[in-house]
């Protein structure tokens, strides 16, 4: 029986093949998009899940709030990873619960050397030795109990080891290690370990660890600062930790560390987790995902599949009465509906299988391509393996179900009696096609909407005015050499002499990089000394012109004014309304006193986003630091770029032969604050183009279907003196009404997603109603491209064709 069942199917698939095509290429190119979603969605809930203490672990996020009433501690400022090194040993010591912890600093950006063979490596921590009995990552050589003990210990990754020893044993050798001014961890390294490379799905990464004691013996004393902020803190709890019971003893914990009352200090909790794709505080040690963008990658996965299957509904329904005939002979001889059910969900089983071969085969190609939109690596083993495979079987079977199920009713339910005499009554199947159509290019509109708008943010976020000049800019990173900043004037001038350089400026921050913060004290309108917390971005005296940033008040640094390199400081508007000053004006000459140094505030530049567009502008104060500089950047005239740098890099081999010249383009680095943006751009479009195109298949295959069954109507018309613009409307009129209701469904509910997602925004476009005018008119075209062919084809049929009898 079901060996008939299996070739009437094949027979009806091999006798309608353009039906045939449409719906296993539409189901097919569904799954196959669901696929990829499945495996993007699946690497991105994976990030930390190869700890195999990962339940256990905990991170400690830092806040704090100064205030002029001790009362008026309702709100802390947003909080940080980035915090103090005391917190650690006082969390051990206060709560027994706390196994381990590790402790580690971020700011390693060290220089290795070995032989001839150097490299200036930044995915590099200092870091606590009890970091194997908390992490799951695998030390191929070495004792994880002493490898990070000893001050002066390195534990690299074998890539990291590769690249400097080759193919010998990196174990027991030293790398010499050159670093910033001011630290005095300089020295030689022992190799004390070997550890795998570290997998992709780990939110923080590192090529490797210094110990943290070479750290503590440098600088001893910021390990007992509260106030001084470096490292992040993760620690192991026991069995039995209580994690609500945990975050009610916090508050008083933090409050006991500091003995300043106007200071609230808040430290809140965070598991591991929760880290990659829950956290939102600042100053991450990796990189972040996003929870909503995962919820909406797997919307448009539903989405997709809807529409894929509202194809294969709508053509089988459209079908009934072209198999009404055969139920009627079938029932007429004995069948019962039960054999009839089980055929039609058979012929749907074997339509999901063939578009389940045919996603698999796509999904194959399309995998590179995955991971050159996400900079991510995907294989097929992310899809096929022995947890996800039942899970497919079971989709299977429930989008064969799904799918087939009302068609399959429907088309058992006929009556013989009716049906043998060419009746049938029942409007059900064309009022279902109906709503599946609106249902599905509602769908498409809103996706339509919706990349209008995503693509209006992206390319804001790249044409906004940003206040200072990022185009055309070389930026050179020697991580605070001193003999490169012993020699920065000179650089300047051979620099500035070509012609093809404009100017040249050296700092500690550029916009866009890594920066400190600083706790500076102003003088307020009524005399007195503030205490705020703001960004720092200490420059070189040329800063300010060089990178076009606009005075609102007061001057910049200049060669003039002697003072000006220990006693002068330049601030932000922000910063001078942070210390109660509207006008800017009115805080020039306003004492000042920041990390021991005191002047008087001399100018005001205007804000300028020197962070992402995600943020708002935050007070920002520009100290005048002339051998504090980490980065040189370098104005250029925009024709012959590749000479330009040659040139560029002439000259620091000359003058800076200890650094290796990594150089790079300021605004591409900036712009790569928004590598997840783009990366969300590039899939949603992608899909959502796929999603389209899937409907537009099934409103083919309906139309051609509509257009077949209404022969002879069109042939009657035509005799009759229709011409050739009344046909087209009549075939196409049905679908342009459907569409006009889908666009009144979808325009609120477009509006509202991106409302909602444009939050994440600081600086953002306001939805206007253009959006959805474009995107109706869109969806217009998509149908009446896809629908013209066939309408066009039949209204220039010949009449006497199609009144033909069957």
């Amino acid at each position: 029986m079901y060996k008939n069942y299996f070739l009437i199917a094949w027979r009806n698939l091999a006798k309608k093949k353009a039906y045939s095509a449409i719906n296993i290429l539409g189901l097919g190119v569904g799954i196959a998009c669901c696929f990829l979603i499945f495996t993007f969605v699946q690497t991105e809930l994976s990030y930390d899940t190869y700890h195999t203490k990962r339940d256990r672990i905990y991170r400690v996020t830092h806040g704090s709030r100064i205030s002029e009433d001790p009362k008026n501690l309702s709100k802390a400022a947003p909080s940080w990873v980035w915090g103090n090194a005391p917190i650690g040993p006082a969390l051990k010591r206060d709560f027994p619960e706390i196994e381990k912890v590790v402790q580690f600093s971020g700011r390693a950006d060290i220089l290795l050397t070995h032989d001839d063979t150097k490299y200036q490596e930044n995915g590099v921590f200092f870091m606590d030795s009890t970091v194997f009995d908390v992490f799951s990552w695998n030390l191929l050589q070495g004792d994880p109990k002493t490898a990070l003990v000893n001050p002066y210990s390195i534990v690299l990754t074998q890539s990291t080891a590769r690249k400097y020893f080759g193919n010998e044993n990196a174990l027991g050798k030293t790398l010499r290690g050159t670093d910033a001014p001011g630290r005095a961890y300089a020295g030689e390294y022992l190799v004390t370990g070997i550890m795998a490379d570290l997998p992709d799905n780990s939110h923080f990464k590192f090529n490797a660890l210094l110990s943290l004691s070479t750290f503590k013996k440098s600088l001893p004393e910021i390990f007992d600062n509260w106030d001084y902020a470096d490292f992040y803190t993760y620690f192991l709890v026991n069995e039995k930790f209580d994690e609500a019971a945990f975050k009610q003893k916090l508050p008083g914990f933090a409050q006991r560390q500091l003995k300043d009352p106007k200071t609230r200090y808040l430290i809140e909790l965070e598991s591991l987790n929760d880290v990659y794709l829950k956290s939102d505080a600042d100053r991450q040690p990796g990189e972040t995902g996003s929870l909503s963008n995962v919820y909406v990658f797997s919307i448009i996965a539903l989405f997709i599949l809807v529409i894929a299957m509202i194809n294969f509904m709508n053509l089988s329904t459209a079908r009934s009465m072209e198999r009404s005939k055969e139920v009627g002979i079938r029932k007429s001889i004995g069948a019962a509906r039960g054999s009839l059910i089980s055929q039609f969900l058979g012929e749907s089983f074997v339509i999901v299988c063939l578009s389940m071969i045919t996603a698999v085969c796509l999904v194959v190609i399309s995998l590179p391509f995955m991971t050159g939109f996400t900079g991510k690596e995907f294989n097929i083993g992310l899809l096929v393996n022995w947890k996800s495979i039942p899970i497919i079987l079971g989709g299977m079977v429930l989008i064969a179900f799904v799918a087939g199920s009302y068609p399959a009713l429907v088309l058992s339910g006929f009556d013989p009696v009716h049906i043998l005499k060419g009746i049938n009554k029942s409007a059900a199947g064309v009022n279902l096609r109906r709503g599946l159509v609106v249902f599905q290019f509602s769908l498409s509109i809103l996706l339509i909407a919706v990349t209008i708008i995503v693509y209006t943010q992206m390319n804001h976020l790249l044409d906004k005015d940003l206040g200072f000049d990022k185009e055309s800019m070389l930026v050179i990173d020697y991580n605070n050499d001193e003999a490169v900043n012993a020699k920065s004037q000179l650089l300047k001038t051979i620099l500035e002499s070509n012609p093809s350089i404009l100017s040249a400026a050296f700092s500690r921050s550029v916009p866009g990089s890594h920066f400190p913060n600083a706790g500076t004290e102003i003088e307020t309108k009524d005399g007195e000394m503030k205490m705020m917390t703001q960004p720092i971005f200490e420059v070189g005296i040329d800063f300010i012109p060089h990178f076009g940033l606009e005075l609102v008040a007061g001057r910049s640094y200049s060669r003039e004014f002697a003072s000006d390199s220990s006693r002068a400081l330049v601030i932000n508007e922000a910063a001078a309304k942070q210390y109660g000053y509207k006008n800017a004006r009115e805080i020039i000459g306003k004492k000042f006193s920041q990390w021991g140094r005191t002047g008087v505030v001399i100018g005001v530049v205007k804000d300028f986003n020197f962070t992402s567009l995600h943020q708002k502008i935050e007070p920002l104060t520009l100290p005048f630091q002339a051998y504090s500089s980490r980065y040189l950047s370098i104005k250029f005239k925009s024709q012959n770029v590749t000479k330009t740098v040659e040139q560029v890099r002439a000259v620091w081999s000359e003058i800076a032969p200890q650094r290796p010249f990594l150089f790079s383009f300021l605004n591409e680095d900036f712009n790569r604050q928004y590598q997840a943006d783009f990366t969300f751009r590039k899939l949603f479009t992608t899909f959502s183009c796929l999603a389209i195109g899937i409907a537009c298949l099934g409103l083919l295959g309906l139309a051609t279907y509509m257009a077949e069954q209404r022969t002879k109507e069109i042939g009657i018309r035509k005799v009759l003196g229709a011409d050739f613009r009344t046909i087209v409307m009549l075939l196409s009129s049905d679908f342009i009404k459907l569409v006009v209701i889908a666009i009144l469904i979808a325009t609120p509910v477009a509006w509202y997603v991106m409302n909602q997602w444009l939050e994440s925004f600081a600086y953002r476009v306001e939805i206007s109603f253009w959006v959805f005018i474009l995107a109706g008119l869109i969806a217009f075209l998509i149908v009446a491209l896809t629908i013209s062919y066939q309408s066009v084809k039949s209204a220039l049929m010949n009449p006497i064709s199609s009144l033909k009898s069957e």
